[in-house]
């Protein structure tokens, strides 16, 4: 089953973080998941994809203008209703904004159609309400936290669609 994780990043830090998301979810048998930043989507990957995560860097407490702008037109034509939504993001500062940016991607996801996911506190720790968030010279530390995120959107996901 294939799953996507798209991403913009400025400074490498949401890609990073992407890429373990993306990492996490092919740890569980019978998922195929790629990473790509929002300037090289794969049309027919993301059409194909079951799940579809997004990630954003945080400016001014919101989602960066690249993210906000693919939301408002060109995610449209991706087939995304149906589709298992989740979210993520990076910023520089605990209470920059990170949890107002994840909402806003999340709300967009149910406008369009998806059933968003990130398996809140049913699993226990770590806890992940709305999404993971890695902050600026913790990238590290957050790895894990993003890397079990990718495991339970896959496995939730792979629940729904087999």
């Amino acid at each position: 089953m294939k799953m996507t994780v798209l991403y913009y990043s400025q400074t490498g830090n949401t890609k990073q973080m992407a890429e373990v998301i993306a990492e996490g979810m092919q740890t569980v048998g019978g998922v195929e998941a790629k990473a790509f930043p929002i300037e090289a989507v794969d049309e027919a990957w993301i059409k194909e994809s079951k799940c579809v995560v997004l990630g954003t860097p945080i400016y001014m407490a919101s989602v960066c203008g690249v993210i906000k702008n693919w939301l408002e037109g060109p995610c449209k034509a991706y087939g995304l209703a149906g589709k298992i939504g989740g979210a993520f993001a990076t910023a520089n500062y605990v209470h920059g904004g990170a949890e107002l940016g994840i909402r806003l991607i999340l709300d967009h996801m149910l406008v369009y159609g998806m059933l968003t996911y990130s398996g809140g506190g049913s699993y226990g720790k770590p806890v992940i309400h709305l999404g993971p968030v890695a902050l600026d010279g913790q990238l590290e530390e957050s790895k894990e936290t993003f890397r079990i995120y990718g495991q339970r959107m896959a496995t939730k996901t792979l629940e729904l669609y087999q």
